[in-house]
């Protein structure tokens, strides 16, 4: 990945406000001592995650619980006789899911289980019709429904799987220290795929990462679709997240307000996406 920290950014001009006062926005960001939980901290652990990615994602795959899981899917899936039974393995089904970064839906096995199961070229079928895109996805790498077993079977298929389930994994580790890191990262990685806005609003990382620096409020998913689409349509330019600056100061902006919003909960984040408009 390359690095989004120049030796020229101007972080004033980036975030469009003045540097200057006791209670700068910006003395936060530059703080030598800031942890994590900082501007300061967030950009610097940016960074770091970056520049350490393949070593640090290596290590992940050997923690216990990682590499066990790993090691039980691996084995479950070259024998497996039948799809069903494949996806009623509850450490089959959580490789799975969060590979394909639908973390949050491990608990609904049963959702899970015929949303992967359905028919991926079916516009109607569950995996294209819940909201988040990554079912659709996961139905389509997987095609279980047309294949069964023999793609997931397949060394590079297994292979792929497991590598993205401990990059996630390493990824979902980052969070506990710097707020948002995880989506930052990801977003990074998907940016440029974005061609419509119901990508942004159809992924949840896309959705948080994209809201949170244009300063909407979470109860914007408590309007109609066309109403979410016109608002976030009316505010970004779809074509710029093929620029790879555009992409970076989103990155970073999105880490910062991250970062404040964790250090102090006195300062509503509406407050501090005020300040970056």
């Amino acid at each position: 990945m390359v690095s989004v920290f120049g030796a020229n950014l101007d972080y004033a001009s980036l975030f469009g406000f003045s540097a200057s006062g006791s209670n700068s926005f910006l003395n936060t960001l530059y703080n030598p001592t800031a942890t994590t939980n900082s501007p300061a901290g967030a950009l610097n652990a940016l960074q770091s995650a970056e520049t350490n990615e393949t070593k640090d994602v290596a290590v992940e795959a050997q923690q216990t619980t990682v590499a066990r899981n790993i090691a039980n899917f691996t084995t479950a899936v070259q024998g497996a006789t039948s799809v069903q039974s494949l996806l009623s393995n509850p450490t089959v089904l959580t490789v799975i899911l969060t590979a394909n970064d639908l973390t949050s839906q491990i608990p609904y096995t049963a959702l899970a289980r015929k949303a992967l199961m359905s028919d991926p070229t079916d516009s109607s079928s569950l995996a294209n019709t819940l909201t988040d895109t990554n079912w659709a996805s996961a139905a389509t790498a997987y095609n279980f429904y047309s294949n069964g077993l023999t793609d997931i079977q397949k060394p590079a298929t297994i292979a792929s799987i497991t590598n993205a389930y401990a990059e996630t994994m390493w990824r979902l580790s980052l969070d506990t220290t710097t707020p948002g890191l995880s989506s930052a990262l990801d977003f990074r990685a998907n940016a440029s795929s974005i061609t419509s806005v119901d990508q942004i609003l159809g992924n949840s990382v896309m959705r948080d990462v994209v809201t949170t620096v244009l300063g909407l409020p979470l109860q914007i998913a408590e309007q109609p679709l066309s109403q979410q689409e016109s608002d976030i349509s009316s505010r970004v330019n779809l074509s710029d997240f093929q620029k790879s600056p555009y992409v970076d100061k989103m990155i970073q902006q999105y880490l910062i307000l991250k970062a404040t919003n964790a250090a102090t909960t006195a300062t509503p984040l509406s407050t501090i996406a005020s300040l970056t408009a």
